[in-house]
C-alpha cells in the first residue's frame, strides 16, 4: 500500500507529463521532419506528407500521450492547460511549476530523438541548419513563409486566439456535468480538436498552441546546431510568442467555458421528480 501511495504521488504525476508529451513530440515533431525533410528529397519534392498528415499526426500524437498519462497525471501535457486548470479547476498552484518542467523536458528529449533519427535528412536538405528546417521543432510567423506578412505580434494574436479554442474544447470535453464522450474517447477527441485547429488556424504560426511543445524542441535545436533558433525568418526575437499567448490564450478560454457554459450547467446533486426517475430509498 505504501509503495502504491509513493507511485501516484508528485513523482509519478510528473513522469507520467513526462511520458505523454515525450510521445506527442515523437509525433509531432517526427511527421514535420519527415513531410520537410524527407519529403524535400524525393523526386518530385513533397512525396512523404502534406499539411494534412502533419495536421493528422499531431493530432494523434496527443490522442496517444493522453492515454500514457491519463491515469497518473490527467495528462496535461501543455503548460496553457495546467495553469488554466489551477486557475479554474482547483488544480493545485504548486505543482503548476513542476508539472511545466516535466512538460519540457519531454518534449525536449523526444526533440533530441527525432533530430538524431532525421540527422542525415537534415542534413542533406538544409546543410546550414537554417530556418528552411528550423520549423521540424518550433514554430515561426507564417510557418517561416517571408511572403506571408505576418510578424511576431500577429503570431501572438493567433496563438491567443488558437489557445482559447482548445482550452475552452478540452473544458466542455472533460467535464462530467456536461456531455463528456463515453467509453473512454476523451482522449481521441480531444486529440480531433488538435487536428481541428491544425488544419483550421495552422497558417499564422503553425499552431503551437502550447509553451512545452515549442519551448523544448526549440532548444533541442539549439544545441544541436540551430543557431538562429531563438528567431524568426525575419530577425525577429520569436520564441516568446509560442510560450506567452498560450498561456494567455489558456486561461482566456477556460474562463470563456466557465462563464458561457459551465455556470449554467446543473449541479451533481440528484435532479429534482419529473426529471429522472425518483429515489425509492
Amino acid at each position: 500500500m505504501a509503495e502504491r501511495r509513493i507511485r501516484s504521488g508528485l513523482v509519478g504525476e510528473l513522469s507520467a507529463e513526462f511520458a505523454g508529451t515525450l510521445i506527442l513530440i515523437l509525433f509531432g515533431c517526427g511527421v514535420v521532419a519527415q513531410v520537410s525533410a524527407g519529403g524535400a528529397l524525393t523526386d518530385p519534392a513533397g512525396g512523404l506528407g502534406d499539411h494534412d498528415s502533419i495536421a493528422w499526426a499531431w493530432g494523434l500524437g496527443v490522442t496517444l500521450g493522453v492515454y500514457v498519462a491519463a491515469r497518473l497525471s490527467g495528462a496535461h501535457l501543455n503548460p496553457a492547460v495546467t495553469v488554466a486548470l489551477a486557475a479554474f479547476k482547483g488544480f493545485p498552484w504548486r505543482k503548476v511549476a513542476p508539472y511545466a518542467l516535466a512538460q519540457t523536458a519531454g518534449a525536449f528529449v523526444a526533440a533530441l530523438l527525432v533530430r538524431w533519427n532525421y540527422s542525415e535528412a537534415l542534413a542533406k536538405a538544409d546543410p546550414g541548419h537554417t530556418i528552411k528546417t528550423q520549423g521540424v521543432f518550433s514554430t515561426l510567423p507564417g510557418n517561416g513563409n517571408p511572403a506571408l506578412p505576418v510578424h511576431e505580434w500577429g503570431a501572438f494574436r493567433d496563438q491567443v486566439i488558437g489557445t482559447a479554442i482548445l482550452l475552452l474544447l478540452i473544458m466542455a470535453i472533460t467535464d462530467m456535468l456536461n456531455t463528456p464522450p463515453g467509453a473512454n474517447l476523451g482522449p481521441f477527441v480531444i486529440g480531433l480538436v488538435v487536428v481541428a485547429i491544425g488544419m483550421a488556424w495552422g497558417t499564422n504560426a503553425g499552431y503551437a498552441i502550447n509553451p512545452a511543445r515549442d519551448f523544448g524542441p526549440r532548444l533541442a535545436s539549439f544545441f544541436t546546431g540551430y543557431g538562429g533558433a531563438w528567431r524568426d525568418q525575419y530577425g525577429n526575437l520569436y520564441f516568446w510568442v509560442p510560450i506567452i499567448g498560450p498561456l494567455i490564450g489558456g486561461l482566456l478560454g477556460a474562463g470563456l467555458y466557465k462563464v458561457l457554459i459551465g455556470r449554467f450547467l446543473p449541479s451533481a446533486e440528484p435532479e429534482p421528480p419529473g426529471r429522472i426517475p425518483a429515489s425509492k430509498d
